[in-house]
């Protein structure tokens, strides 16, 4: 079974509690396995078992008022 990895760079991240609003907001918006967050990196790593619409990631976060500036794909 494929796994993806995405590794998004996202600004505006600040602290803890950022963190959990990034990772519940994908959490409840995407179909994924995991997620994690580092305020510290600006990167939230995101497990799926099948391949999430990058332009629809990029879109929905961008609306919560972070920026995603980048995103890499990697298949597992």
């Amino acid at each position: 079974m494929k796994k993806y990895k995405y590794t998004l760079t996202i600004d505006g991240m600040m602290c803890g509690a950022c963190e959990a609003h990034v990772n519940d907001f994908i959490r409840r918006n995407f179909e994924i396995k995991k997620v994690k967050s580092s305020s510290r990196k600006n990167q939230t790593i995101i497990i799926s078992l099948k391949e999430l619409n990058e332009e629809e990631l990029r879109n929905k976060i961008n609306s919560t008022g972070y920026l995603l500036s980048t995103i890499k794909k990697e298949e597992l």
